[in-house]
């Protein structure tokens, strides 16, 4: 596959997969981080240019040096030809399969296939979440939320790190701290404070620019406060001309409903997430990702390694 590394190329190949929307949605998102200045250092890959009939994302050298951090591992796929993509995805050049690795497949059907079928082959574990995508058709219409009196918006600090890894059913491990520090540290946040400056609600955007770890502190969930973070969000990221869009378990009724209420529109299809591990010491994956939260407006957190 051909690295993409100049920058016309780049912003011409994100004009593409902008024509391709929503399927494109997860290395789309990806494409226009890499544009603007890559704060998680991945590399875009194409299998020819300017003609291609697959793009890959996937972490530079120097960033993937731990091959058990599946969080920092990340890769995402799309396709214009399923054959092409089946040839360059079993290829060990394109993807090493010796690491643990996340693979959001989006929406596209055949990459979910593709990735189940290899890892049949080679022998490796793969667990798989499924979800619910939404995407807000019109971020300027969406309705915002005032904080309640007492309550203020923010963005989330990196001295919060530690509570949101605390507050994430999957967060107990120094992968996911790592992570969630790179989500605060690089990407747009928001949060609702308390009058002693502490976090009650909160959402991230990941490297997909997608909306993720949302989370109301049990005591606080049933007063709407998601609303508000979500809606700051939004703005930030419709400012900047990135999509707005998440991706919630289906069990989180709460959630999908809080976020159809400001506008969000469910789409067809599943959005996989596929953790692949090459046979490293596990226990059981857990059973959901957030079962019993308040509303949160983003719920698609990657599981708890072990």
């Amino acid at each position: 596959m051909l690295s993409l590394s100049c920058s016309s190329k780049l912003r011409l190949l994100e004009g593409m997969l902008r024509r391709g929307l929503p399927d494109t949605l997860p290395v789309y998102g990806t494409v226009m981080y890499v544009n603007r200045g890559n704060p998680a250092g991945l590399e875009v890959l194409v299998d020819s240019w300017p003609e291609f009939k697959m793009v890959l994302t996937r972490p530079c050298r120097e960033v993937a040096w731990d091959p058990t951090d599946f969080f920092t591992n990340l890769h995402t796929a799309f396709y214009r030809d399923e054959g092409t993509c089946r040839a360059l995805l079993g290829n060990s050049r394109t993807i090493n399969w010796d690491q643990r690795m996340a693979v959001p497949a989006g929406l596209q059907d055949g990459v979910y296939e593709t990735i189940r079928d290899i890892t049949r082959a080679r022998g490796l574990e793969m667990e798989t979440y499924s979800y619910r995508p939404l995407l807000h058709p019109d971020p300027p219409a969406m309705p915002q939320y005032r904080p309640e009196k007492g309550l203020r918006l923010a963005p989330v600090s990196p001295t919060h790190a530690m509570l949101l890894r605390d507050t994430w059913m999957f967060g107990e491990n120094s992968w996911s701290l790592r992570y969630l520090n790179l989500l605060i540290r690089h990407f747009p946040s928001a949060c609702l404070l308390d009058p002693e400056g502490t976090p009650i609600s909160w959402s991230l955007i990941d490297p997909l620019a997608a909306l993720t770890h949302g989370y109301t502190l049990p005591e606080h969930r049933g007063q709407h406060h998601p609303r508000a973070v979500v809606g700051m969000l939004a703005a930030q990221l419709h400012a900047c001309g990135f999509p707005v869009y998440t991706r919630v378990l289906p069990h989180n009724e709460p959630s999908l409903h809080t976020l159809q209420r400001l506008g969000f529109h469910i789409l067809p299809g599943v959005f996989y997430l596929l953790v692949v591990r090459p046979g490293f010491a596990q226990s059981q994956p857990a059973n959901a990702l957030d079962s019993a939260q308040d509303p949160a407006p983003s719920s698609g957190e990657m599981p708890r390694a072990q």
